[in-house]
């Protein structure tokens, strides 16, 4: 099955394209699991006649066109249109959103999209900045990147935002200069042009870039300009996961790892296409979707093409309403005709550098932009010099105490979101002392992806410390752990809260108590240890086939009994003398197999000799059920009581049973992944200073005898975690801890793991924490209130005001849940396993007394005449008084019931002493 990329003869756009939609393919085979022949990349050279695309009719299930005149868009459309074939149109070169597609005959296609990239779409803003500003000229500056730019017409939207534009070179002196400029250009002029800044030539200096990377420039002392860029929406982070696929598949020889920062959005968007291509084969044809070892997330209710909750088919217009359907740089929205244009945001930052505070590298959020609205000025303009606001932001809530989602109470003052969400927590009541004290107004939001913030490998941050990089926010407040490689890029006040270090959440091992567990005794073979689901119990049919040996048995002991004519019953004369005489009736035959499994032994056996195998046979067989039912039993109950078998890091490390994976995108992945660099680096040194053939012979053998001397605990790790997959969320992560077959734990921030604790049983942490980091308020390099919101907070710790805050939200905290602690266990068998054996004692003695009342009543009516009829016959006793009491005739003896003595039945003397049964009789 091939996806086509349709592209116009000489087209110089697409070679850098072509490579980036063939690793995008790669990238989404890898997700969904499928093989490279099942899915497979071409490009195709379209001439101006319709006859040359016929070639693909039958060759291609998927069209991607990169054609950028009118003429081939719509000899492309109408090839579409007549072979009903799915194509995607990109937009690659310039786009008025204000008008509608040139190409468009008027007639909708279900399976032709034309998508307008955030790249393209963001052109749009220089007219509205033109207008703003109200700029009559002004100089483009471009670096050399832009002669050599396979993105042609770049220069259309300064041109037709203002007639008198220029464009040269960098570092030209000129009032109004907006950039067309790589990120690390920008920081080059900047240091070229501090003079011209401190003299204040520019009047409007403005950065427009479309470099992902924010403003880094330690050497600026002096600036005073606008930076205008594109923000990711944070809720995908699909070039993250993407650099990572390329650095495990090791990819680099054929692809740059990692992808520049400039060409990020460009990639993004071929992520996007073959996103759109490859769900929309894996919903439409069957036969790649069961060859797809994993759906597309979000498409449950779409099965072979149909919309099982709409019951229509899957078109490529249906597939983009879908609100699963996210991207880094925003969703596709509808808007003329056939075209999707991507819903970019745009930021517009003030950046100031002053040379009498060199310590302040200060950003403002001044206005943003989109397609739909426009700049939007956070303050009258663009242009007026604005005082520092404080914008306030914390991490995704529900993951720790220090700020949680909760329903309105009216034992604490809320503090509301402009979403309408309630939060509260430590870090809130932190932020109200803070604000009270230092009063100052803020604007609270929480970040889109739920993350503390981590560098990839362009140094490009995300969550908090991201937003703070990029000037979104001036201060985050949350339990933001202090590292040393933020500390590059932002501030810390003093600690607020005590070391916290990253630790391991299991599942308790706790098994769940049974009154009935003797009767539920697993195979030692087939026993699980720690974290497996419920064992494989001695099942009913185990049970059913003994009882049924049993019956079974009893019956052919009363048969061989009944049949063998060496048996007590058919030759009772030769057996005459014998002590013991037992006739096996069917109820004795019973009664001598039940007994036989118990320590008391079933008595006397069988005279004859089949009789006697099938006793030994049952023998046999019943001592091999009792011993290893025994020893099952004992074994069930010490394993059900055995401690956690993961004590601490290294245990894990040592196995390959349980799996276990740090948070995507955090601070404790960048752990482990900067270990495992660091001895993959040692192992490098040792292995150039072993192995150097150009070393002296003397040196090289003193190395030889320190054979591999370096650690690949990390390393091992860190590939054990990819191969595990690391979850995307802490819910994500908790709940494959609760529901993990074959076990799981999860590596996290030990704040997180002890919350997760508090409010679900089912949890336990497990070793000691490692690697602790203090928690702190972070702030924008040099931010004006550092100083002051430190000194605060040593002012709340010294009054102890954290520690009645701390107080209240763990130990206080309504969530909580009262867990019994495993550890108070003294490992004694505990009477809630072993108290069905005490209801089959009750049980037992319940249903005697019921047999035994049933058989008074039973004789009282029906033996009771018979015996009188009978004593009349045989006179009175031998006291001359008659016993009328029939309870006496039947016990055989006669019983003076007013004392305990008895009389003799021929003698007629009572005597005190206790005598045999046999010595009485009943004339």
């Amino acid at each position: 099955m091939f996806i086509t990329v349709l592209y116009e003869k000489w087209d110089s756009v697409v070679s850098a394209y072509s490579d980036h939609l063939n690793v995008s393919l790669l990238f989404y085979r890898d997700r969904y699991k499928l093989d490279d022949e099942l899915l497979r990349l071409d490009t195709f050279s379209i001439g101006d006649k319709l006859e040359r695309l016929n070639l693909l009719r039958h060759h291609s299930a998927f069209l991607i066109s990169l054609a950028h005149t009118s003429k081939a868009k719509l000899l492309i459309r109408e090839f579409a249109r007549d072979c009903s074939i799915p194509t995607i149109q990109a937009q690659v070169s310039s786009w008025s959103g204000l008008s509608k597609s040139s190409f468009n005959d008027g007639t909708s296609l279900d399976n032709f999209v034309h998508l307008v990239p955030a790249f393209v779409v963001f052109d749009n803003i220089v007219h509205e900045l033109v207008q703003l500003l109200n700029i009559t000229e002004f100089l483009v500056l471009f670096d050399k990147h832009f002669d050599e730019e396979v993105q042609f017409e770049w220069k259309k939207p300064f041109v037709s935002a203002l007639k008198n534009v220029h464009f040269e070179p960098m570092f030209t002196k000129i009032s109004v200069c907006p950039f067309e400029l790589l990120a690390e250009s920008v920081a080059l002029y900047m240091q070229a042009a501090i003079p011209q800044f401190e003299a204040r030539h520019f009047r409007n200096f403005i950065v427009f870039t479309k470099d992902t990377l924010a403003l880094k420039c330690e050497d600026c002392l002096s600036a005073n300009l606008s930076w205008v860029r594109m923000m990711p929406n944070g809720r995908v982070q699909t070039l993250r996961k993407f650099n990572d696929f390329l650095r495990q598949e090791e990819l680099e020889m054929i692809y740059q790892v990692p992808v520049p920062t400039f060409y990020e959005t460009q990639l993004s968007f071929c992520l996007d296409i073959m996103e759109i291509a490859t769900k929309y084969l894996l919903l439409t044809n069957h036969s790649l979707a069961k060859a797809a070892k994993k759906r597309p997330e979000g498409f449950v209710e779409w099965e072979n093409g149909q919309n099982t909750s709409e019951k229509g088919a899957v078109t490529l217009k249906r597939l983009m309403q879908e609100r699963s359907l996210d991207f880094e740089f925003g969703r596709y929205e509808f808007h003329f005709g056939e075209v999707y244009y991507q819903a970019v945001i745009g930021m517009i930052l003030k950046v100031e550098r002053r040379v009498d505070e060199p310590e302040v590298d200060f950003h403002k959020y001044i206005g943003n932009w989109t397609l739909e609205k426009g700049i939007q000025p956070l303050y009258d303009n663009l242009s007026v010099d604005h005082e520092p606001f404080i914008q306030f932001m914390s991490e995704n809530i529900n993951q720790s105490p220090g700020i949680e989602r909760v329903q309105p109470c009216a034992s604490t003052e809320p503090v509301f979101l402009d979403t309408g969400q309630r939060v509260e927590g430590y870090s809130i009541d932190l932020l109200k002392m803070l604000t009270n004290s230092l009063n100052f107004t803020y604007d609270l939001y929480l970040i889109e992806d739920g993350k503390f913030g981590s560098v990839d490998e362009n140094g490009n941050w995300d969550g908090m410390i991201g937003d703070l990089v990029l000037g979104k926010a001036e201060i985050a407040i949350g339990p933001i752990s202090v590292l040393a490689e933020r500390e590059n890029d932002i501030d810390f006040t003093v600690p607020f809260y005590d070391l916290v270090g990253l630790s391991i959440l299991m599942k308790r091992s706790d098994v769940e108590y049974s009154m009935f567990k003797f009767l539920k005794v697993p195979l030692v073979s087939r026993m699980l240890l720690v974290h497996s689901s419920s064992p494989q119990v001695l099942e009913w049919p185990v049970w059913t086939c003994i009882l049924g040996a049993y019956l079974f048995t009893s019956t052919l002991l009363w048969v061989f009994d009944r049949f063998s004519p060496y048996s007590y019953r058919n030759n009772s004369e030769e057996y005459a003398d014998e002590t013991e005489k037992r006739r096996f009736t069917f109820k004795e035959c019973l009664w001598f197999c039940m007994t036989s499994l118990t320590p008391q032994g079933g008595g006397e056996a069988p005279k004859n000799v089949s009789g006697r195998l099938v006793a030994a046979t049952w023998w046999l067989f019943g001592f091999i059920i009792i011993a290893s039912y025994t020893a099952n039993l004992a074994a069930f109950l010490t394993v059900s009581r055995m401690e956690q078998t993961i004590n601490e890091l290294d245990d894990l490390a040592k196995q390959y049973k349980i799996e276990y994976a740090p948070l995507r995108g955090g601070a404790t992945e960048t752990y482990f992944r900067r270990m495992a660099e660091i001895e993959e680096n040692f192992y490098n040194i040792w292995k150039q200073m072993s192995l150097n053939e150009s070393g002296e012979t003397s040196n090289r053998a003193k190395l030889a005898v320190w054979d591999y001397p370096v650690s690949d605990k990390f390393t091992n790790m860190w590939r054990f975690m990819q191969e595990s997959t690391l979850p995307e969320s802490v819910d994500k992560a908790i709940q494959r801890v609760l529901e993990s077959e074959k076990g799981f734990a999860f590596i996290a921030d030990a704040m997180e793991i002890k919350y997760a604790i508090l409010t679900n049983c089912r949890l336990q942490q497990v070793g000691t924490e490692f690697s602790r980091k203090p928690y702190a308020i972070a702030v924008q390099t040099g931010h004006v209130l550092k100083e002051s919101l430190s000194q605060l907070v040593l002012k709340l710790q010294n009054e102890r005001k954290l520690e009645t805050c701390k107080e209240r939200w763990w130990h206080q905290n309504e969530r909580r849940k009262d867990c019994s602690n495993s550890e108070d266990d003294s490992g004694g068998i505990s009477i809630e396993n072993i108290a069905g054996v005490f209801i089959v004692i009750l049980a037992g003695i319940g249903i005697s007394m019921v047999i035994l009342l049933f058989e008074y009543i039973y004789y009282s009516r029906k033996g009771a005449p018979e015996e009188t009829e009978k004593a009349t016959k045989r006179g009175r006793d031998g006291s001359g008084q008659r016993n009328g009491n029939g309870w006496g005739k039947m016990m055989g003896r006669h019983l003076d019931l007013e004392t305990d003595n008895v009389q003799h039945p021929h003698l007629g003397q009572r005597h005190t002493s206790t005598y045999n049964n046999s010595a009485f009789s009943v004339d």
